[in-house]
């Protein structure tokens, strides 16, 4: 069940975690869908333009075509174990590219947010051709690791019914890794292989740091089990 809209008080209230974007984000939030997804929530937003703006400062680029598409990146919403999830990036581009060109936009800056929306899901396979699809890329991708990435991961597991780990073969030493059956597996199926993609010289130093702290976690979770 999704939660119901946010009104319009909820929604200035968190527009506020956008400035210096606030009347984008205000003009935008209202087009987001409602969701009881807490792993691609306004939170996941506000953690994802913060990072993307610390890139920003240290890489350059067009901030408003960022903010914008970190805004509008999970405007169409998919769940993960749905068989369009390879495409909830495409789908997400296209209804943002529409939106910004609806209130005003010029159509190459509108292409723009559509290109790094479409390019930052790890599933589509796109290669960012521009700065700002780099950005938008590599502050998503942050929030897959790191204490949040587990947090998410496991929150995620939960949604889809999924075991915390195989509990004869933890490690998939004798198995197929088998992440929608696993938690602990999409750490070696997926997350812990982000690290060496990130298109930032930015974007790699807080890689390395959230790299290290998952692959702590996975080793004294390890430990424990």
């Amino acid at each position: 069940m999704a939660y119901d809209s946010p009104s319009l008080a909820a929604l200035a209230r968190q527009a506020l975690a956008f400035a210096p974007h606030l009347a984008l984000a205000k003009a935008l939030l209202p087009h987001l869908p409602a969701t009881d997804d807490g792993s691609h929530d306004v939170s996941h937003l506000q953690r994802v333009f913060k990072v993307a703006m610390a890139l920003h400062e240290r890489e350059g680029g067009d901030a408003e075509v960022i903010a914008a598409a970190v805004l509008l990146h999970d405007v169409v919403a998919i769940e993960k174990n749905s068989p369009l999830r390879k495409e909830a990036s495409r789908l997400s581009s296209e209804r943002a590219q529409a939106l910004l060109i609806d209130m005003g936009w010029e159509v190459p800056r509108a292409e723009a947010v559509a290109h790094a929306i479409h390019a930052h899901a790890f599933s589509a396979n796109i290669v960012p051709e521009t700065i700002e699809a780099k950005i938008v890329q590599d502050a998503d991708r942050l929030d897959a690791i790191g204490f949040v990435g587990v947090a998410r991961c496991f929150y995620t597991a939960g949604r889809m019914n999924s075991a915390l780990y195989d509990p004869v073969d933890p490690k998939a030493e004798d198995r197929e890794l088998d992440d929608l059956s696993f938690a602990l597996d999409h750490f070696e199926i997926k997350l812990l292989k982000l690290k060496s993609g990130f298109k930032t010289a930015a974007g790699k130093d807080m890689a390395d740091l959230r790299h290290a702290r998952m692959t702590a976690f996975v080793e004294y979770l390890h430990e424990e089990i």
